[in-house]
């Protein structure tokens, strides 16, 4: 008798078709589900500064793998460890932890210059043999510093009507993705003379933009990149195939996303929003997962609300407890310096991201800057011309005419930053968690009351 055809995917090297081994049934329930773990995210619910670089840090300790999957360093997340503060902007949070990989996803745009400085800063306070950790797509966009000349020379165009953007060139890189010209990060690592064409290319198409304000000195950059290219060619691989084998494996796998829900350019208080999807769909698409390898979605929630930049905010305060907020939580954003906008909290706004993102539960952060005030406003719903909406609007010329309904509850005026234990917060402070909770019928999972790792109370504990 002779031998067995070797068959390979379901054929022999004849080109014959065999069914691979096993039942309809059996084959269905691999398709359903071929993952033996899911991914957890964590995403901003407000319009960003919530402290997901400190939650992310706080779950990392637990996870193999924490990924960014859009954004650029616009974004920045502080993470507090053993009193050092660590700045992240475009590396994730999770790569303090020496024993988890940390992945910069194909939804992410990479200012190399700006990577390789927050590299050595970080280097400075500590953190060490980054380079077995970090990973990098190899279709992740590439922005360059003339990207950023070009963000400045558009808000400069717009006069009073600027819509604060960070300047970091990420508007103008996601627009070079949009319209094909972009340059990925595959391109520096192929052919260096087809890079250097590209990059020629986009740089005459913004002279012809710009042809009095736009300067770039071509040669220059090109050298700067031929070295940056070999300083990032070991860092560089297929994340998705990476991501997927390793979920198949069972690994854990941590998303951090950047900005916020208020802040996604679909979802967001258009136009002044970010350039990218900050919620769960930039999640998919910007890691190349398919939707079953979802599972936990985690919002972190401020106590209260900020906003860096422009745009309508319809809980903010113009008077002295705006200030107190401000002043007592340390509103200054980590990117942009800019002090931040202050105001109540918006369980209205936070219906409408948690339909958006599906969170499956929340960490409330800063608890304890509310610690002395005496009564404490939530925004439960707003009028528009005069009657009540079941609706976010869309338009922020009509987000900009609502009002307000507020509900008052009572301050705890204690100390909250020492509590560990949910049931030894003030009830005052219980009655305020157990109001968000019930508004939006997600459970309050972790309570911040301080800036460190260790504060933070467990709910589940």
């Amino acid at each position: 008798m002779s031998q067995a055809t070797p068959q390979v995917n379901g054929e022999n090297h004849n080109g014959n078709f065999h069914p691979p081994a096993g039942n309809h049934e059996e084959m269905h329930q691999r398709c359903l589900n071929p993952y033996r773990s899911k991914v957890t995210v964590v995403l901003g619910a407000q319009w960003g500064d919530e402290g997901k670089g400190k939650v992310v840090d706080m779950l990392a300790t637990e996870a193999d793998i924490v990924c960014r999957c859009q954004g650029g360093n616009n974004a920045g997340h502080t993470v507090v460890v053993n009193g050092k503060d660590f700045d992240f902007h475009l590396l994730p949070s999770g790569i303090i932890n020496e024993n988890c990989k940390s992945i910069i996803g194909n939804g992410v745009v990479i200012h190399l210059p700006g990577l390789f400085e927050e590299l050595a800063k970080n280097e400075a306070k500590g953190l060490t043999d980054w380079e077995k950790r970090l990973i990098i797509s190899n279709r992740a966009h590439l922005v360059f510093d003339l990207h950023q000349q070009v963000d400045g020379l558009q808000e400069a165009e717009k006069g009073g009507k600027s819509l604060g953007t960070t300047k970091k060139g990420i508007g103008p890189c996601y627009s070079s993705k949009a319209t094909r010209n972009g340059i990925r990060v595959s391109d520096l690592l192929g052919d260096f003379k087809v890079f250097s064409e590209k990059f020629e290319s986009m740089v005459n198409m913004y002279k012809r933009l710009y042809p009095t304000t736009f300067e770039v000195d071509v040669e220059a950059e090109l050298k700067r990149y031929g070295e940056y290219a070999e300083r990032l060619r070991p860092l560089v691989h297929d994340t998705i195939s990476f991501l997927h084998t390793s979920l198949k494996e069972g690994r854990s796998v941590l998303v951090e996303g950047a900005n916020a829900a208020m802040l996604d350019i679909d979802f967001g208080t258009y136009p002044y929003v970010t350039s990218s999807n900050c919620s769960i769909g930039g999640v998919l698409t910007g890691l190349g997962l398919p939707p079953q390898t979802i599972g936990e979605v985690i919002g972190v929630v401020k106590a209260y609300t900020t906003r860096v930049g422009d745009g309508p905010f319809p809980t903010e305060l113009h008077d002295e407890i705006g200030s107190f907020l401000q002043k007592r939580g340390g509103e200054i954003g980590v990117t942009t310096k800019r002090v931040r906008r202050c105001g109540w909290l918006d369980l209205a706004l936070l219906r409408y991201t948690g339909m958006v993102n599906g969170y499956t539960s929340l960490c409330l952060t800063k608890l304890d800057i509310l610690d002395t005030l005496k009564e404490i406003k939530v925004a439960v719903s707003y009028n528009l011309n005069g009657e009540r909406i079941n609706y976010f609007p869309g338009s922020i010329t009509e987000l900009g005419q609502v009002e307000v309904n507020y509900i008052t509850m009572p301050g705890w005026l204690k100390s909250t930053e020492n509590v560990r234990d949910f049931n030894e917060l003030p009830p005052e402070a219980q009655d305020y968690i157990r109001l968000i909770e019930n508004d939006l019928g997600v459970p309050v999972r972790w309570i911040g009351v301080g800036k460190g790792r260790e504060s933070i109370i467990n709910v589940k504990d």
